[in-house]
């Protein structure tokens, strides 16, 4: 059926809506009609809903009890090409359409009316008598050609007090009228000059401009060790999109990078693009939402859920940092956006480009076998030099009790320290203790409601769950002994941490950079910025700081445990501490002064450690692909995670051996399930959980089975399953 289909008045219509069903609900078309795609306002018993019209009824209820469509909102209908987005989407993620519904729909006050303002134009009488004040007012408008301004943004264009623009209304040589709130956003210039490109940035920018103009979908993967100007070749293929009339979509992983990011976008178009995150005000994202979806928005700059906006003519996606494992929804619909940004441009005939220093194995073995274009920049930007990395053997250092900055890592800090330069301490552990005990007995603080310890956060004076988020004042008194003075906090947190450095370093300015310790995303941009102007003295930071930021005086990292990650049996443990480590080491050494980077190991020979010492990227990608493809597990098997959980552990495992004995469906595809198990979290939120995991072959019908193996399951009471197709953590 074409997309313009018309329903007219009374006829039987299909609505898709945002409530958790099962089916399409049929309805009468409103008085004057509605196409196929328009958002509705449906009646639900008591109740108004947000619907999309989806086709035709059904016809299999009697149309006389049908209830009538109650209005067709204000905004642009739903293209054909984001309904099959959305249905490809469901039906790889195994997700009811009515949730992913709710990812394309989150937007405040989408069924309200159109919000109005009120502006001021040029009226037709002239003031009784013209002041200077009131000249200037005049002049302001007549400049801007006739435009109209809100009465405060006339009042500062003139410098004129507000009382002088109301007078100018009463004598009617200003005229009110009433304007949508929602405005387009400013026009971005994509002929506005660029940096200059060394020959290989021009060279990987040419290719990726001609695959824009091509009109074609296709996927690049632009590997740049960092500092190479990934992001500004990258530019260069998003004023390609904008010369070409269509709109262009770059995801960042982490919303404190959108700062310094949004300040190259205007330096290079000449305007601010739209942001779509959690950070952005309600009111920002209605208008985001709306200009989008009227092809009023020619760049936005967002988080992964940005790739569910109603673009109307989505040219170009930039996945920046593709590796990064925040690109993974973790809760309510779970899928990764690296995923279905590849395939959201292949609905709309859009090209994609994966950046990335330490590109996902997925993405390198797309890459190698031919599916992605593969486009390298192999050294930094300008005079910018690779960072010498070495490790710190801490078998060799003598440190005090309850310290954790070698000496060795010391002596370098203190050389900075002379120099005027800034040093940065990485630790993947916020908070300032991982673990609070007992002396006396030996007892871990747990949390109440999951199977977690609990974190001290000195900041705040509370231990806190870093699971469910429960939080409770730090103890004096053993919860389960009762000996008094007893507690102690057991290893180092990014604060603690902070406290040993400014016990060493007394006069250094020092920064703490972990996401818990802002009370908004504002601020954190702020200090971040603060940073890069040469704020501080010594940085210390969790993994917030490995993505993308460019502190020019920075020259030394030091990585206090970069063994953290090698433990567990995660297949991706060696994978991320490898990303990991040569992300946080390109910190140093980005502007024209050298970097070193210091890694504090107790295993100095693994060859993970060594691979990211020598930085032979490719000999260690190989070494992994060939360990993944002999266990046949992804990229070159596939598996999917089944998390069962309720308040009642026999009802859950109950449930996972029924799952377990009844497999047919996926033993007809020649899948194996493990379990059910405990998860590694066996509770949270008071909830227990139980997890199945299904390994099968690449290129067999995987969900179609989970489907059918799901199927039986009857949820009684408050049990809960869930699909995780790809898991990215098995937590």
């Amino acid at each position: 059926m074409s997309e313009q289909e018309f329903f007219h008045a009374g006829e039987r219509v299909g609505v898709l809506t945002t409530q958790p069903l099962d089916r399409v609900l049929d309805y009468r078309a409103p008085e004057g009609g509605c196409f196929r795609g328009a958002y509705v306002e449906v009646p639900l018993g008591p109740r108004k809903v947000l619907g999309v019209i989806w086709g035709p009824g059904q016809g299999d209820f009697d149309s006389a009890k049908l209830r009538s469509v109650n209005r067709v909102l204000d905004v642009a209908p739903m293209r054909e090409e984001m309904r099959q987005f959305l249905s490809r989407a469901a039906d790889y993620t195994l997700t009811p359409m009515s949730s992913m519904l709710r990812l394309a729909t989150r937007a405040p006050g989408l069924s309200d009316p159109v919000s109005m303002r009120k502006v001021l134009r040029r009226g037709l009488s002239e003031p009784e008598r013209m002041t200077d004040a009131r000249a200037r007012v005049l002049a302001a408008l007549e400049d801007y050609g006739g435009l109209a301004f809100t009465p405060k943004e006339l009042s500062d264009l003139a410098g004129v007090t507000p009382s002088v623009v109301k007078g100018l209304v009463k004598q009617g040589a200003l005229r009110e009228e009433e304007a949508p709130r929602d405005l387009p956003y400013p026009h971005l210039d994509p002929e506005l000059p660029g940096k200059t490109l060394t020959d290989d940035q021009a060279e990987a920018a040419e290719v990726l401009a001609e695959a824009v103009q091509s009109g074609a979908y296709g996927t690049t993967l632009l590997k740049g060790v960092t500092g190479s100007g990934k992001t500004e070749v990258y530019l260069e293929a998003v004023a390609s999109c904008l010369r070409a009339g269509r709109q262009a979509l770059v995801l960042l992983p982490e919303i404190a990078l959108t700062a310094e990011f949004l300040t190259r976008v205007e330096a290079r178009f000449g305007a601010t693009p739209a942001e779509w995150h959690s950070g952005a005000t309600m009111t920002e994202r209605r208008r985001v939402w709306r200009m989008v979806g009227q092809g009023n928005a020619q760049l936005v700059i967002g988080a992964r859920s940005s790739l569910f906006l109603p673009f109307q003519n989505l040219g170009l996606i930039i996945v920046d940092e593709e590796h990064d494992t925040s690109y993974k929804q973790e809760d309510g619909v779970l899928y990764n956006a690296r995923d279905m940004a590849v395939l959201r441009a292949a609905m709309c005939s859009a090209q994609v480009v994966l950046a990335s220093a330490t590109p996902s194995l997925e993405s390198w073995t797309n890459a190698e076998a031919g599916k992605y274009r593969r486009l390298d920049l192999t050294a930094r930007f300008g005079a910018a030099v690779l960072p010498d990395m070495r490790a710190i053997d801490m078998r060799t250092e003598k440190l005090a009790p309850a310290t954790w900055i070698s000496p060795t890592l010391r002596s370098a800090m203190s050389k900075r320290l002379e120099r005027g330069e800034q040093s940065l301490l990485f630790l993947n552990r916020r908070g300032f203790a991982p673990v609070t005990i007992c002396r006396a007995c030996g007892e871990q603080v747990a949390c109440d409601h999951c199977d977690a310890r609990m974190v001290e956060h000195r900041f705040q004076n509370r231990l806190m769950c870093h699971q469910c988020g429960e939080t409770k004042p730090l103890p004096t008194v053993c919860p389960s002994c009762e000996v008094e003075g007893k507690m102690a906090p057991v290893g180092p947190g990014i604060e603690r941490l902070g406290e040993e450095a400014a016990s060493v370093f007394p006069d250094a300015r020092i920064a703490v950079l972990s996401s818990d310790l802002f009370g908004s995303a504002r601020a954190l941009k702020e200090r971040i910025s603060e940073i890069a102007k040469g704020e501080a003295d010594i940085i210390l930071g969790t993994q917030l700081v490995a993505k993308g930021h460019n502190f020019p005086l920075l020259t030394l990292v030091g990585v206090i445990d970069a063994d953290l990650g090698l433990q567990g049996s995660d297949l991706r443990a060696a994978e991320r501490t490898f990303q990991l480590m040569r992300q946080v080491a390109g910190r140093a050494g980005r502007a024209e002064k050298p970097g070193e980077a210091l890694l504090q190991s107790f295993q100095p020979e693994h060859p993970v450690i060594r691979a990211i010492l020598t930085g032979d990227e490719e000999g260690f990608w190989k070494a992994e692909a060939a360990e993944r493809q002999a266990a046949g597990v992804p990229p070159y098997g596939r598996m999917a995670g089944i998390i069962l959980s309720g308040p009642d552990l026999a009802q859950v495992f109950d449930l996972g051996n029924a799952l377990a004995r009844n497999d047919g469906p996926l033993r007809s595809i020649g899948a194996q399930v493990y379990g059910p198990a405990p998860a590694p979290i066996a509770r949270i939120r008071g909830r227990h959980r139980v997890r199945l995991l299904v390994k099968a072959d690449k290129g067999v019908p995987l969900q179609d089975a989970i489907s059918r193996w799901i199927a039986p399951c009857r949820l009684k009471g408050e049990l809960r399953l869930n699909v995780d197709i790809d898991p990215q953590n098995f937590f």
